[in-house]
């Protein structure tokens, strides 16, 4: 099994020789260009918290913009980022396929299924590109600052790191399997970062937690280090609850979801849920489970 240890160190390691590195190459124009759109509300706050918010934001634009700067322009232009065009009625093929949108695409459980099943999750790269580049494209146009890599930081690092790092590590070329820990640890970082974001967007106002049913962040981000099948389950609820948030956005109105609201009901619990919890109350697993009595048992009491 790999170990993820000295892959994290080794990660803090490159990000402060990149911080270095990239100091004053952190898209000053992306910056200044989004500061004109910034809500004026935001700059007294801005002044007071300069130093980590600044550091994290410039941290992730220049990663952004760096492994943005190794991908083929037509590539590029094939997934830019453009105002909302897909709507509830689109074709489910357009869906799948439009290129990232502002504000961000309403991706159902069952359409992410859908993309990612028949694909052997290779459709699902795609969706965690496309949410993470409109999640980084929405922040840096309302504050002007970011607090993720975006879909070409986010993704591409891992993508090199498994595919230079497999061949490497095969013909034991030293460095190969520290390279895919490293990649390991960088992509997973990134969904507990991105469960930390959903949190706060759905909790971002009383409207918008009264229109998604919640009282509070509905996800654990610590879950995304557990073993399947656990992570599969703060998975789902995230791509769930981001869906929901980006649909009230955009105004659209509330469609069902036959797998994240019938067949598996955890999915779209407004409660944020322990493990405990979980375990405990087999009605929420399945469709199937919805009469079971709760788990009595004293090692799953709270």
């Amino acid at each position: 099994m790999l170990n993820i240890f000295p892959a994290l160190t080794c990660s803090l390691i490159l990000l402060g020789v990149f911080l270095s590195s990239v100091k004053g190459f952190a898209a000053p124009r992306i910056l200044h260009a989004a500061a004109a759109v910034r809500p004026p509300s935001l700059l007294h706050a801005e002044k007071s918290k300069d130093g980590e918010d600044n550091f994290i934001s410039d941290f992730c634009i220049g990663t952004n913009t760096f492994w943005k700067g190794l991908v083929m322009k037509p590539v590029r232009d094939l997934v830019e980022i453009r105002p909302a065009t897909i709507t509830p009625d689109s074709p489910i093929i357009d869906k799948l396929t439009s290129p990232p949108e502002l504000p961000g695409i309403p991706r159902p459980v069952w359409l992410t299924i859908l993309g990612s099943v028949p694909t052997g999750l290779v459709w699902y790269g795609y969706y965690k590109f496309s949410v993470e580049e409109e999640l980084y494209q929405y922040e840096l146009q309302q504050t002007g600052k970011v607090s993720g890599c975006g879909g070409y930081g986010t993704l591409f690092p891992f993508v090199y790191g498994i595919l230079i790092g497999f061949p490497a590590s095969f013909l034991h070329i030293p460095g190969g399997e520290l390279l895919v820990e490293v990649a390991g640890a960088w992509i997973l970082l990134g969904q507990v970062n991105l469960y930390n974001r959903v949190n706060e967007l759905c909790t971002e106002s009383e409207d918008m937690k009264s229109e998604l049913g919640l009282t509070e962040g509905p996800l654990f981000e610590w879950w995304a280090v557990l073993p399947p099948p656990l992570d599969v389950v703060v998975g789902l609820r995230q791509v769930h609850f981001l869906s929901e948030y980006w649909r009230v956005k955009r105004g659209d109105t509330k469609q069902d979801d036959i797998i994240a609201e019938t067949l598996f009901p955890f999915i779209s619990l407004p409660e944020k849920f322990t493990l405990k919890q979980f375990f405990a109350r087999p009605k929420h697993w399945f469709w199937f489970t919805k009469e079971w009595k709760d788990f009595e048992f004293e090692f799953l009491k709270d």
